[in-house]
């Protein structure tokens, strides 16, 4: 098997692990019906629970600190994928269904393929940046039509946890040819503890909470934030960031068939067209490049 092909199979892996973020955050968050946890606290205390575990894996495999400037990069990255994404996530799935949430993230690898192109160097025809904003304005009609009427707040909530995504994918990326991939999701995590503790604990939810809330808890924590990213950033290192961000590709659907049975969401005729349309451009884009 080339190294090309092991990045595909790692960068797949691990937005198959991505794709259950949005409908177990959704599980997780409390609601005036549900007894879960708060959105603050689901960002940051999985943050801070996956940064504890970081501490040991690096401190067992004697990983090699990073230089100044890497640490500086490394909090970069870690303000997208540590603190915009998962913040913005939670905040807007307590206004609107995972299955919704899943279609808007089908921008994400527009998102990720472009800043790629601009921070990486690597280029693209003009026909592959046609293709992306035709995506992306695939994903602005779909939130046209679905919300109350037009827009919803969640929406730009949405976006921006997108674009919280895409920068993270990108900087991990770039670290990831100075230093091994796994240590980077985890470096990044140990950086961002002296935050993340403080404010989980800030935010510790004040009464009970459901089970299948903590549960849910545990997977973004060691999944989501720290395990999936060693897939991940391992598939871009040997894939070339700029084609294996294409296999998010996938996670709209993934994202949609997890809803179902967890959450027990309808996946809409008008969700799989938009997801398709999606999947179909990038699926193009790929092409001609």
């Amino acid at each position: 098997m080339t190294a090309s092909q092991k990045g595909f199979l790692l960068g797949f892996l691990g937005v198959a692990l991505f794709a259950l973020t949005a409908p177990v955050t959704k599980l997780a968050t409390l609601t005036p019906t549900f007894p879960g946890l708060p959105p603050v606290f689901i960002s940051f205390g999985r943050a801070a629970a996956a940064g504890m575990l970081a501490i040991l894996y690096l401190l067992v495999i004697r990983a090699a600190w990073p230089s100044r400037v890497q640490a500086f990069r490394l909090i970069l990255a870690g303000a997208g994928i540590v603190i915009g994404f998962p913040l913005f996530l939670g905040l807007a799935v307590q206004h609107v269904d995972s299955v919704h949430a899943a279609v808007i993230s089908g921008a994400l690898p527009l998102g990720t393929a472009a800043l790629t192109a601009l921070w990486m160097r690597e280029r693209a025809r003009p026909a592959f940046w046609a293709l992306a904003v035709l995506g992306f304005l695939l994903v602005v009609l779909y939130a046209w039509l679905t919300g109350e009427g037009g827009f919803v707040a969640a929406d730009g909530l949405l976006l921006l946890a997108v674009l919280s995504a895409s920068c993270g994918y990108v900087l991990g990326a770039r670290l990831s040819r100075e230093m091994p991939p796994e240590h980077v999701i985890s470096w990044i995590l140990v950086l961002y503890l002296p935050l993340t503790i403080p404010v989980s604990v800030l935010t510790w939810p004040p009464g009970e909470v459901a089970p299948v809330a903590w549960l849910s808890f545990a997977y973004l924590a060691i999944v989501s934030m720290w395990l999936g990213f060693f897939a991940w950033y391992r598939g871009l290192q040997l894939g070339g960031a700029l084609r294996v961000s294409q296999t998010q590709l996938a996670q709209p659907f993934l994202s949609m068939l997890a809803a179902a049975p967890l959450l027990g969401e309808r996946i809409t005729p008008l969700s799989l067209v938009f997801a398709a349309a999606i999947v179909a451009t990038i699926a193009v884009s790929r092409r001609i490049r």
